[in-house]
């Protein structure tokens, strides 16, 4: 036996879900990393993982069909679960021809959006009762997270049939007022596209399509959002303007104004949201730029020649709910969540947000360097 094995992996896992972090990372010739509050960090006190160590824990906490996979493949995707501390998804592959595992823990029940610092415009828009509502965000700016909080609160809101296609499930939900059914790309259904082929013979009210990857994938979102259903999904886009290009590109030029046509008459609004470390530091809080649909919006989707005007059109949104990415900021600023330097460093336009902190009485008209510093 080695000295490391499946019980180390467990005790790892149990420290994880009490850190409230959200990754394991094990691989052989170092000790095991936790990200805890966004951050990477190291486990102290660990001894590094050997080569064998890692294949044998790996092969332990696999069943056979993964075992296979793995070894014909060099990487599987499988769930694993501790009793009493929690449900992981592993992603297990080949680095330096041995084995290592990212783990991410799933959290068993969704937090709500008061809980997790959103403004009244997302739940807002998971009233919807049909229409498309995207979450975007580079990878790891909570766009899961924020999903499930608006899953949660349909969940609670009204009686409907929610059907989510995700890769991995990542957060668990039981049935409240609604019937949700979570098929799982790998395990419960081929690929995003084959799902979305499928889904509206499941009788759905609300479609959660965890990533659009495909012009497939987009075309059968928008095509659901406008028979009726709501449909919310995601893409990696940092603001409102390239969600609309991005979804555009997806179709070939001859079909693009079309699509045009159909994004401007299905979209309900996008959240674009990034993380933003806290003042203290011990943890992360949402900044978002929200567009809700309106008669300006559909058109600067509709005319590519106006498309660009869409930053603008969100920056006089507030009667709709809207804001933007640097509004967002100095209301956090406001309230003394982040820092300036943390604001600063993340703002789509810094010199602007200095402005608009000056002008709020925020930030002291030529005091920014030392602030700052």
């Amino acid at each position: 036996m080695s000295d490391m094995d499946v019980a180390d992996l467990d005790r790892l896992l149990t420290q994880l879900g009490e850190l409230d972090g959200s990754d394991l990372h094990v691989k052989a010739g170092a000790p095991a990393r936790m990200r805890i509050a966004g951050t990477l960090r190291t486990v102290e006190g660990e001894d590094s993982f050997t080569a064998p160590e890692t294949m044998e824990i790996a092969e332990a906490i696999m069943t056979e069909p993964v075992r296979e996979t793995f070894r014909t493949k060099h990487e599987a995707d499988f769930a694993y679960s501790i009793p009493g501390v929690g449900r992981f998804r592993i992603n297990a592959y080949y680095q330096r021809s041995s084995a290592a595992l990212a783990i991410r823990r799933v959290r068993g029940s969704a937090a709500t959006a008061e809980e997790l610092g959103l403004p009244p415009v997302v739940t807002q828009l998971a009233e919807e009762t049909r229409g498309l509502v995207l979450v975007t965000g580079p990878t790891g700016s909570g766009k899961t997270t924020t999903l499930a909080a608006m899953i949660d609160h349909i969940n609670h809101l009204r009686s409907c049939h929610i059907v989510t296609i995700e890769d991995p499930v990542e957060v668990m939900h039981k049935d409240d007022l609604a019937a949700i059914d979570q098929r799982e790309v790998g395990f419960d259904t081929d690929s995003f596209s084959s799902a979305m082929r499928v889904v509206l013979r499941q009788d759905p009210d609300v479609i959660l399509v965890g990533e659009m990857r495909d012009q497939e994938t987009v075309a059968a979102a928008l095509s659901a959002a406008e028979t009726g259903h709501l449909v919310f999904s995601t893409l990696h886009t940092i603001n409102s303007t390239e969600t609309v290009n991005r979804i555009v590109d997806f179709f070939p030029p001859h079909q693009q104004s079309q699509i045009r046509l159909s994004l401007a008459g299905s979209l309900k609004g996008i959240v674009c949201q990034r993380l933003i470390p806290t003042a203290e530091g011990d943890s992360r809080v949402p900044a978002l730029e929200v567009l809700v649909i309106n008669g300006r919006i559909q058109q600067a989707i509709v005319d590519p020649m106006l498309t660009g005007d869409i930053e603008a059109i969100v920056a006089d949104g507030a009667y709709y709910g809207m804001v933007t990415f640097d509004q967002s900021l100095a209301t956090l600023m406001a309230t003394g969540r982040i820092t300036l330097a943390e604001a600063m460093s993340t703002a789509s336009n810094p010199h602007d947000l200095k402005v608009m902190l000056e002008r709020q009485g925020i930030l002291q008209t030529g005091s920014f360097a030392a602030q700052i510093g």
